[in-house]
């Protein structure tokens, strides 16, 4: 799977592409301590759709979601969002696409104890020095459920309701796509549940493109496609997932993980 992505273009003519990577490798160390952890991966991740990515542990899916959304430096390949090619870029102009294109929802929701749940979500606006679009800040709090807590701080919320101020930052400056890292890896079954029901809401009703890093096959099921990844390598694909299908591709990884 090391074509270049783009030309899955030609199997969705409708469809722009917001994020896509071309032989992306990532190298740590050098000698006997090099570690390989994405090798020559050719992915692209499509408008208006929700891709889970997947595998076993140490299998490079942070790796490619790191390289895939500036946060992390490839060792050789190209990484694009929209048309940009990020390595064309320099510090600032990274910091400033990051901040205005790409969302970002962690395993940690990181947000500022001493600011209210309203200030958090519009925080990446204000760093900007840009003022919030109300109609679409309005529409953004509705969708999460959040209308009646935006004077709270984090430490009055539970997690779930901390982890939907978190999505809620990551969609308010409408960005062309948002990744997350395991978002729901610190909440209960319901919790993550209704966190993905948003993500899922984001890209039914918004428009919205999401990546999410997972290990649950349960999360996976709420996504449009589900990627796999081994040894650094991409070595499936499955489209309108469902728990069970992904947890028996994922049984086969432990099989061979055993057997190896």
């Amino acid at each position: 799977m090391t074509a270049d992505p783009l030309a899955l273009h030609a199997l969705h003519p409708t469809t722009g592409i917001a994020a896509a990577t071309t032989d992306l490798s990532k190298v740590y160390g050098s000698g006997d301590t090099q570690v390989v952890a994405l090798d020559r991966v050719g992915i692209a991740f499509r408008e208006g759709e929700f891709t889970a990515i997947m595998g076993p542990s140490g299998c490079g899916k942070s790796t490619l979601m790191h390289c895939a959304a500036g946060l992390d430096s490839p060792t050789s390949g190209s990484v694009r969002i929209g048309t940009t090619e990020l390595s064309t870029l320099n510090d600032r102009q990274l910091t400033e696409l990051r901040r205005d294109r790409i969302g970002f929802i962690f395993q940690a929701f990181n947000l500022l104890p001493t600011l209210t749940a309203l200030e958090n979500i519009t925080l990446p606006l204000a760093i900007a020095g840009r003022r919030p679009d109300r109609q679409w800040l309005d529409r953004v709090v509705s969708m999460v459920g959040l209308s009646r807590r935006l004077d709270h701080r984090p430490a009055q919320l539970s997690g779930g309701q901390q982890q939907r101020v978190a999505v809620a930052r990551a969609l308010v400056s409408r960005p062309a796509i948002i990744f997350g890292d395991e978002p729901t890896g610190n909440l209960d079954s319901r919790a993550g549940a209704e966190v993905l029901g948003f993500l899922r809401d984001s890209v039914r009703e918004l428009g919205q493109t999401v990546v999410m890093v997972t290990h649950d096959p349960v999360a996976a099921g709420y996504a449009d496609r589900v990627v796999f990844l081994s040894d650094g390598h991409l070595v499936d694909e499955m489209t309108r997932p469902t728990p069970d299908r992904v947890l028996d591709v994922m049984k086969n990884f432990d099989t061979r993980s055993r057997t190896s």
